[in-house]
């Protein structure tokens, strides 16, 4: 089972399940449109690339007032 399959990024859910914020240690919410993991705690979207998140706040961008 994966998502994202049309944006080319593949993500295995079971591993979402397991990911947490490296910030505030808080849930991701995937977001499909955009390839992104999303910690609202912590406003940053951290990106998926070739189905790895890349869990590095440096990497992170962060999220606008619409998107939080």
């Amino acid at each position: 089972m994966t998502a994202g399959r049309d944006s080319g990024r593949d993500v295995d859910m079971r591993l979402l399940e397991l990911l947490a914020c490296p910030l505030t240690k808080g849930p991701l919410v995937w977001n499909a449109e955009r390839g992104e993991l999303v910690s609202k705690a912590a406003r940053l979207a951290y990106p998926v690339r070739d189905g790895i998140p890349i869990m590095l706040s440096s990497e992170a961008r962060a999220l606008s007032d619409d998107e939080s």
